[in-house]
């Protein structure tokens, strides 16, 4: 059997989160906007998931939403965010160039059809966003700030807090990508005015998300109609999902401290056997301010769906880097932005390890040497 090591793509569901959902996906199946037994039993299910998520983020319920996943809540964050600041004159929106692409494709939206302004604050070649470069990006007129918690491709660990407190000396919100963070790193007390998860990353089932938003912000919904979900997404809410989410969310914070240890200590003793190996092999991002579970590299001279190929062979189920991104010929805009050569960042392959790793990494380092010398003997 295949070891799978791409779990920043996505992670098996847990067994504990298919027990938790599985009675509102048989017999409490009620619409929770009924005023009836059926539907309240529902709603109640989902208010006890918000509040569990709201514990775990430390916000309000109220601020909670549920959503279809990480793509959904950034585009609802930056979108609805920025439309709801318009009205007060606000029309620039900050972010980097190395953000997932539902950021960078809803700014794009914001600046083709709403006449937005868009920066792109400067990162350093670990994918970094320091505090004054962000402060030098800011304008009178900026409505929003959106940046990845930790990027998706090379595992950079960005100091939330610090751009926050940033954003906010200049009295501008701050919406961060948490969806790669979650399960790794701390939720709570960053200060953040906006957070997204991605169910699928943690433990949940695809198709299930969240967009914590501070309520005192204006906020023009993607989603019309009934008002569900406090008016910001209207639809009738996925309550089996919601359950979920909040199951796998609550699992992996009790975990999380311990987790993140032991497997750090993994990744580096991997890193550092791949390293004495491949001749050559570099580790892209930071080398310590990065995911536990994320080792990227580039393996200069080869390339990196051949690589991936020769790894399957052996094995090792990895990637390239974002699965949005999967089959395309074009090399990762994160690794371009950073300064790679294009010819060097078409050759990356990432490694996202899972959490409850306890075995050495130390065959999988050797079958990566046995990979690269195989696609680098046919050169």
């Amino acid at each position: 059997m295949s070891l799978y090591l791409d779990n920043a793509a996505t992670t098996p569901v847990r067994p504990e989160v298919l027990e938790a959902m599985a009675p509102y996906l048989t017999r409490v199946f009620g619409n929770p906007s009924s005023h009836h037994e059926v539907g309240e039993a529902a709603a109640s299910a989902l208010d006890d998931a918000r509040a569990r998520v709201a514990s775990a983020l430390g916000v309000r319920a109220g601020d909670v939403m549920f959503t279809s996943g990480g793509t959904e809540s950034n585009n609802a964050a930056v979108k609805g965010l920025v439309l709801g600041a318009l009205p007060r004159g606000r029309r620039h929106v900050v972010t980097t160039a190395i953000e997932h692409e539902s950021v960078l494709a809803s700014a794009d939206y914001l600046a083709r059809l709403h006449g937005v302004d868009v920066t792109y604050a400067p990162v350093d070649a670990t994918g970094t966003l320091t505090p004054d470069a962000l402060a030098d990006a800011l304008r009178d007129d900026t409505a929003l700030v959106s940046v990845g918690y930790a990027n998706n491709e090379i595992g950079t660990v960005q100091d939330a807090a610090a751009l926050t407190a940033a954003a906010h000396e200049r009295g501008v919100p701050l919406h961060l990508d948490a969806v790669q963070a979650a399960g790794w790193l701390p939720l709570a007390g960053l200060g953040a005015d906006a957070v997204t998860i991605a169910g699928h990353k943690i433990g949940a089932p695809k198709g299930t998300g969240i967009l914590a938003v501070r309520g005192r912000l204006p906020f023009e919904p993607l989603l019309h109609g009934g008002g569900q979900e406090r008016g910001r997404r209207s639809g009738t809410p996925d309550v089996a999902g919601a359950v979920a989410i909040a199951t796998a969310l609550a699992l992996a914070e009790a975990e999380r401290t311990q987790e993140a240890a032991r497997v750090s200590a993994l990744r580096d003793a991997f890193t550092a056997r791949v390293r004495a190996l491949v001749p050559g092999a570099r580790l892209t991002g930071h080398p310590e301010r990065r995911l536990p579970g994320t080792a990227s590299f580039v393996f200069p001279g080869t390339n990196g769906e051949t690589v991936l190929l020769e790894l399957e062979r052996r094995g090792v189920v990895s990637s390239s880097g974002s699965a949005c991104a999967a089959g395309s010929d074009e090399a990762s805009h994160v690794l371009l932005a950073i300064g790679l050569e294009h010819d060097d960042a078409r050759t990356a392959v990432r490694f996202t390890l899972p959490h409850g790793l306890s075995a050495s990494l130390d065959p999988v380092a050797d079958a990566v040497a046995d990979a690269v010398a195989a696609v680098g003997s046919r050169g």
